[in-house]
């Protein structure tokens, strides 16, 4: 299957699907057909910010339509604050979307986790996951630890690097979250792999990045199934 890729949104997530894309192509000795598009960092988070899925649904459809003349066969959203839209922008694709929130939701009702701490925008936290989780109560951060790790992730996601400073406040929510009671944290921001390298974490994590992929590469590969389903 021809992979398209909706990157940019931000640098670092664009870089971690092509990455472990490419690992997990590679280990399976099969040949990765992929191209990216870009969309723009800064004009999705303002979409975000105000809602505007119309805007963010048409900017979508444009990229995919390029990347339906490049011979794509499905295409991927590469950001979670990207998936705010994702259900208007489904059902106007020229391609076969392949949704992160389904696959995060699939994999949290597999596991029977039933308290989740989540990171990522603020959109994402207080919405919690979008509403998308159905089997487990969602735990974003209260208060200041709330703006805190917003205003950290839209810092990091914008450059597309990561400072000490933004690291430990990511941490320090999720430990704040682990105590309040959550069984793992949900990496609900895809540039959040900035922050913990190989999934590594002084906490049990929920990776919806790395869900996503294994998806794709099992949409892409049929007769593969996931041997991590991103928990770590």
């Amino acid at each position: 299957m021809h992979i398209g890729l909706i990157g940019g949104i931000g640098p670092a997530a664009t870089d971690f699907y092509y990455r472990r894309l490419i690992i997990a192509f590679a280990a399976r000795k099969a040949s990765l057909d992929l191209t990216i598009v870009h969309a723009d960092t800064p004009t999705l988070l303002a979409h975000l910010g105000a809602n505007n899925v119309k805007a963010q649904v048409a900017i979508y459809e444009r990229v995919t339509n390029r990347l339906a003349a490049a011979g794509a066969e499905c295409v991927v959203v590469t950001s979670i604050a990207g998936h705010f839209c994702i259900d208007a922008f489904k059902p106007v694709s020229a391609l076969k979307v392949i949704d992160m929130l389904e696959e995060v939701r699939s994999i949290i009702a597999a596991e029977g986790l039933r308290r989740i701490g989540i990171l990522g925008t603020r959109t994402v936290m207080e919405t919690r996951f979008y509403g998308g989780i159905t089997t487990a109560e969602i735990m974003p951060p209260e208060g200041q630890a709330l703006d805190d790790v917003h205003q950290a992730y839209i810092a990091m996601a914008a450059s597309g690097s990561i400072t000490e400073a933004q690291r430990a406040t990511f941490i320090s929510a999720g430990k704040h979250l682990i105590k309040a009671g959550a069984e793992a944290v949900m990496l609900g921001g895809t540039d959040l792999a900035l922050a913990f390298p190989g999934g590594i974490a002084p906490f049990p994590l929920v990776d919806c990045a790395a869900i996503h992929v294994d998806a794709i590469v099992s949409a892409a590969i049929p007769l593969h199934s996931p041997h991590a389903p991103g928990r770590t």
